[in-house]
């Protein structure tokens, strides 16, 4: 593995079944790189990010993560480089349905040890930025899909990770609140770095990042040049 690279993947492949989801898969980010992962449903997209984010180990290949090799590493482990290093914005945001959206947004700030005054500030920042505050106190469980998708992006950049993964993180908004989102995410690589992985179908949310990579059948294809 390329000593600077920030996340790499070489020659992933997953399986479920017969099926081959993801195929001999190399892929690579370094900081501040904001790529576009994109393809048709079922291509392998929402499996190769999970494998980056060490959510599933892949049956073949490696993937590194700050010089560390995420698929020897245990659960606990790659659960703590999750909370601590990377963002992750799930499909359907995955956020906890008993909680308030800003609870939901401190809680990986509090499981790291910070001062819930001051994950509270962090958090509601965080929400604010992303056009949610008004409706912080409410329960995840008991606001729109949309407010509680852009909640679930404001968990993911609120303690401003290395790297960020987002599965498909504007499905569910209107151009409005998908437009905030992206400006949201692009400023975190922009102005710290921040890596950031966008699995969408939406060519006008590709446009906003630099790089797309296309998956076809499990396999990446060719990746376009950078568009920077």
């Amino acid at each position: 593995m390329s000593a600077t690279a920030l996340v790499e993947a070489r020659g992933l492949s997953v399986s479920y079944g017969e099926t081959k989801a993801v195929r001999s898969a190399d892929i690579r980010l370094d900081a501040g790189d904001r790529v576009a992962l994109m393809g048709a449903s079922g291509s392998g997209k929402s499996t190769l990010l999970h494998c980056l984010a060490g959510v599933l180990p892949p049956d073949e290949g490696e993937v590194w993560f700050e010089g560390q090799r995420l698929n020897t590493l245990r659960d606990g482990q790659r659960s703590d480089l999750r909370l601590r290093r990377m963002g992750v914005v799930f499909q359907f945001g995955d956020l906890v349905p008993e909680l308030t959206l800003v609870e939901n947004v401190m809680l990986p700030l509090l499981l790291t040890g910070q001062r819930r005054d001051q994950a509270r500030r962090a958090a509601m920042d965080a929400l604010d930025a992303l056009g949610v505050a008004a409706v912080a106190e409410r329960r995840a469980g008991a606001v729109s899909g949309g407010q509680a998708q852009r909640a679930a992006v404001a968990r993911a950049v609120v303690h401003e990770p290395a790297v960020i993964f987002a599965d498909e993180p504007t499905g569910s908004l209107d151009t409005v609140n998908a437009e905030a989102v992206l400006d949201v995410l692009v400023s975190l690589a922009t102005d710290r770095g921040t890596a950031l992985l966008v699995v969408t179908h939406d060519h006008q949310v590709a446009s906003h990042l630099d790089r797309l990579v296309t998956m076809r059948d499990g396999a990446i294809l060719e990746p376009a040049a950078a568009r920077r």
